[in-house]
């Protein structure tokens, strides 16, 4: 058994609870980077970033960017989940980025096989490739979530343990936990050509915004634009965190740099919370896009309890009907928790050990992205349209209490 296949075993099945432009990188005018998962919005902006200070950038990813690559970029399409497809991007790297992974959000997060799949084995077969073929220095992306189930957090650090495996809702972050814990028990093992050890870091962003941003802008967007987004839910007073693309690129550059021998490896086998440093209630935090846009803030709040117990008897239904029609579940249970449950970290020990000082921004430029592509209110708006609509969601929502009441007959 390699390894890192002993690394994966027994965190399975032992006890284990367990426009800002980044500062020059040491080297990095020689320096090779492989960005897995570089042709999402985050990994892009980081290759570009990383080109400017005259970095060589491998794109990995099972499909192209959008965007047009410069010609000093190089794409290899490939699947982290093929050990052959990974062990051919490494050779030559001197550093990877392992962005790459699946389920964060939406109905993403209800296919277990895939996110397994991706999140776990795609991480075993980066972290052996990088062993094997003489890479001294990994990045791993991570998240939040391998701390966060739903409780209560306040100005947390990497002292707090990890969530117990079987208490996360979600398989995402189960598998996310555990890519978390291999990548940092990976640290110091010996790279097979003799030349060093493997150097790892872990960085646990919180939720990615600006312009452009593919995954959760648009869909939040479409619920503003469909006059879904009529409620808000949850105490006024939870607080969370977002992260602005261009701090998080600074963030990663940063880690990178801290697993350099010039900086005495002070981030390896090491983990890092990573956000803009401003907790803010969640709904509260998207009112400059919504009015932004056009349309009203809703003024409605729900108890919490009321949207999970909702949540939960989407995913039942969308486990029964999924493999029939994969569809958009307008919230998961995890989602509900990670918008309306108080969970926010301190950044000391990135400032510290990493001299990470996230810059402000705001949804300004959000706004106008959209705005540029057509997105706002329209004056003409259909007002049968709205009134069908409001009808569907007073529906909805007396079907929801209906299912708490007690059936005719029963004692």
């Amino acid at each position: 058994m390699s390894d890192i296949q002993e690394i994966f075993t027994s965190l399975v099945y032992g006890t284990v609870y367990v426009e800002i432009r980044p500062p020059a990188m040491e080297n990095a005018i020689t320096d090779t980077f492989l960005i897995t998962g570089g042709c999402g919005y985050f990994g892009y902006r980081l290759a570009c970033s990383l080109l400017k200070n005259g970095a060589k950038i491998i794109l990995f990813d099972t499909a192209a960017p959008k965007q047009e690559v410069p010609d000093d970029i190089v794409f290899i399409k490939g699947d982290i989940r093929e050990y052959a497809q990974v062990e051919k991007a490494v050779t030559g790297v001197d550093c990877v980025f392992h962005i790459a992974s699946y389920g964060m959000s939406g109905r993403e997060q209800l296919n277990r096989h895939l996110i397994e799949a991706v999140n776990v084995q795609g991480t075993r077969n980066v972290l052996k490739a990088c062993v094997e073929h003489g890479v001294s220095r990994l990045v791993y992306t991570s998240t939040f979530n391998v701390v966060f189930g739903g409780q209560v957090i306040e100005n947390g650090d990497e002292s707090l343990p990890y969530l117990p495996l079987h208490l996360h809702p979600d398989h995402y972050s189960r598998t996310k936990s555990l890519a978390e814990m291999a990548v940092l028990k990976a640290n110091g093992t010996a790279l097979k050509d003799g030349s060093g050890v493997l150097r790892s870091c872990a960085l646990r962003p919180a939720g990615i915004y600006g312009p452009g941003e593919q995954r959760h802008l648009p869909r939040v967007v479409s619920y503003i634009e469909k006059g879904i987004f009529r409620f808000v839910y949850g105490e006024p007073s939870s607080l969370v965190e977002f992260v602005h693309v261009d701090n998080l690129v600074s963030a990663h550059v940063l880690a990178a740099k801290a697993l350099i021998s010039e900086k005495q490896h002070r981030s390896a086998g090491q983990a890092y919370f990573i956000s803009d440093g401003r907790p803010v209630n969640n709904f509260e935090f998207f009112r400059p896009l919504v009015e932004g846009l056009g349309y009203p803030f809703p003024k409605l709040r729900l108890p919490i309890s009321l949207i999970y117990f909702v949540a939960f008897l989407t995913e039942m239904i969308h486990y029964l009907i999924g493999p029939f029609y994969n569809f958009q579940p307008l919230l998961t249970r995890t989602e509900v928790y990670k918008t309306g449950v108080t969970h926010y970290f301190s950044m000391a020990k990135a400032k510290a050990e990493l001299g990470y000082e996230p810059q402000e921004h705001n949804l300004d430029e959000v706004v106008q992205w959209f705005r540029s592509r057509g997105h706002g209110k329209k004056t003409h708006s259909s007002f049968l349209s709205q009134l069908l609509l409001d009808i569907l969601l007073v529906f909805a929502f007396v079907v929801v209490v209906l299912s708490f009441l007690p059936s005719v007959g029963s004692g």
